[in-house]
């Protein structure tokens, strides 16, 4: 299915303008990941530190009185989550709720006892998640992101050229970044959930990377005498449609969760729409020019040795 049918785009010409434009989105990333560290930013109960509740109620728990509840006992900032089998609902709040770790669970209660009179309940289970849990949670994340990052590239390299891996994860980085930098310009909430779709989404990237490759790679044994700017160009515009059919059903799937899934899932849906996007955009304006450069910088290198 070729929504585009043939083009002839000249994206690598256009990569000095692609350049600056992940250079500024890189360093919003940089900036949210070293305030994230410093647990500056707007961080969840896993990291901060908090209390999560299960609750199990007699008749199906309504969010807006549940909320409204917390909010006249002063809980502001309470995370639900309802859970439809045995009328059952989480509550999460941090840790700046109101009460020091150990007393907030104690709150959440007599603000529902009293806001909901002719609703009881039962707690099923209770989680404290103090400072120091939440610090070490964080800077676990930050490695296994690194980590990631790391097996993208000596996958990429075994399975095509260090050149392509470089290439291939200085966009999955890109990508990552800009995530980072969406969310802490945005101030939404960084927790688990995020980090998933981070994941989630650097999974998605070397995807859609490696189909590009895959073509280009076809096209250097086919095309050896070819310059590397023309062949590149041909091989990102003949799987162009497959790359917009691909990116665009995913986020239309995504799009549905973020309209329709409700408030627990909407800023994970929202990191997954951002990263579809930027997946989209790095695998054909940064991972492929960067291998640009590099390939043509080793050709420049074998002709003066020449």
């Amino acid at each position: 299915m070729e929504i585009l049918g043939k083009t002839n785009i000249d994206f690598i010409g256009k990569r000095n303008i692609a350049f600056a434009i992940s250079a500024v989105i890189s360093i919003l990333g940089i900036i949210g990941i070293i305030q994230i560290g410093r647990g500056a930013a707007n961080m969840g109960i896993d990291f901060s530190g908090g209390t999560a509740m299960q609750l199990k109620f007699d008749k199906p728990p309504q969010i807006a009185e549940v909320r409204t509840a917390l909010h006249k006992h002063g809980i502001e900032k309470a995370e639900l989550q309802e859970i439809k089998d045995g009328n059952k609902l989480l509550i999460k709040i941090d840790k700046n709720a109101g009460a020091a770790v150990g007393k907030s669970a104690e709150m959440i209660q007599a603000a529902l006892t009293k806001g909901l009179p002719g609703n009881t309940f039962v707690v099923e289970s209770t989680t404290e998640i103090g400072p120091a849990i939440g610090d070490k949670l964080r800077k676990d994340t930050l490695i296994a992101v690194a980590i990631s990052l790391l097996g993208i590239i000596l996958y990429i390299a075994w399975r095509f050229d260090l050149k392509f891996g470089i290439g291939a994860t200085l966009a999955t980085m890109h990508d990552v970044l800009a995530m980072f930098a969406v969310f802490f310009v945005m101030g939404k909430e960084i927790n688990l959930l995020f980090i998933t779709a981070v994941l989630t989404i650097a999974g998605y990237s070397l995807t859609d990377t490696v189909v590009v490759f895959d073509r280009i790679r076809e096209n250097l044994h086919k095309n050896l005498k070819g310059a590397m700017d023309t062949i590149f160009n041909q091989s990102i515009n003949e799987v162009l449609s497959r790359t917009i059919i691909t990116s665009l059903t995913t986020f239309l799937a995504a799009a549905s969760l973020f309209f329709f899934g409700g408030e627990v899932i909407h800023d994970f849906s929202l990191a997954l729409l951002v990263g579809i996007g930027v997946a989209t955009y790095s695998s054909v304006f940064v991972a492929s020019p960067i291998v640009v450069l590099l390939e043509n910088r080793a050709l420049a290198k074998q002709e003066q040795k020449a």
